[in-house]
């Protein structure tokens, strides 16, 4: 999996360019989950590196990067990066636009939080899709509301890897640059807590949300990680032999 080293100014500064340039983009943000269903399908891998910009969101992606040489490389969360574009659209002159949450409830409570904590912001579209599988007639209609709508920037809350799909499937048909941000929406509206920093710091953010969820989760973790520290570390002999 592809993931660029990147610091937040300059993802910021990416993402703005992509915007002003109207042109149709996507963002992924990397964690563990992600690089092991990259492994498992090479079709998920495609459109994961065929993104425009793959973020460091895991500590452990993070702490990787700079196992593997570069220094420079900075975990950018997808949550920081959602709160500082926001944070500058209302200079920049912005709209942005929000798809996802678990319902309309959920999602008025993210444009009501956004709006008091940035009171420039322009959110101009908001729709917070069903679980079920929607019709070519209903996507069509969502792509021309937020044509209509005058996005320029997408958050996109989903969940992985069912956004990053949705992203890389509207890709050419959306003239925005689309961000997904899992389960951003839910933070920001309160419905689930952040890990304390101390916690996020050692990266033992995985086990807070385990705790906090974990029959959701307990797959997830408990699997997928031991089996990404497994594939990590034969790429780390891998690069130190070839080095």
């Amino acid at each position: 999996m592809r993931v660029d080293v990147v610091d937040l100014n300059e993802v910021l500064n990416r993402v703005t360019i992509l915007s002003s340039a109207q042109t149709s983009a996507y963002v992924c943000v990397s964690n563990v989950h992600m690089c092991m269903e990259v492994f498992d399908s090479n079709e998920y891998r495609n459109i994961i590196n065929n993104a425009d910009l793959v973020l460091p969101d895991g500590r452990p992606i993070f702490w990787s990067q700079k196992l593997l040489g570069h220094k420079k490389a900075q975990q950018v969360r997808g949550q920081d990066i959602m709160r500082v574009v926001c944070k500058s659209t209302g200079q920049k002159a912005l709209n942005i636009g929000l798809y996802g949450g678990s319902s309309d409830e959920l999602l008025k409570q993210v444009v009501e939080k956004l709006s008091n904590d940035y009171s420039d912001i322009r959110i101009t579209f908001a729709y917070s899709p069903p679980f079920t599988a929607i019709t070519l007639e209903e996507d069509d209609e969502i792509i021309k509301k937020i044509s209509e709508s005058n996005v320029d920037i997408l958050f996109v809350g989903i969940g992985c890897p069912k956004q990053e799909r949705w992203m890389a499937q509207h890709k050419g048909k959306i003239n925005c640059v689309m961000i997904g941000v899992g389960a951003a929406f839910d933070f920001i509206a309160g419905k689930k807590k952040h890990a304390p920093r101390w916690i996020q710091k050692i990266g033992l953010e995985w086990f807070f949300r385990l705790c906090s969820e974990p029959q959701r989760l307990w797959k997830r973790y408990l699997i997928q990680n031991p089996r990404f520290i497994y594939h990590f570390l034969k790429q780390v002999l891998k690069h130190k032999i070839s080095s």
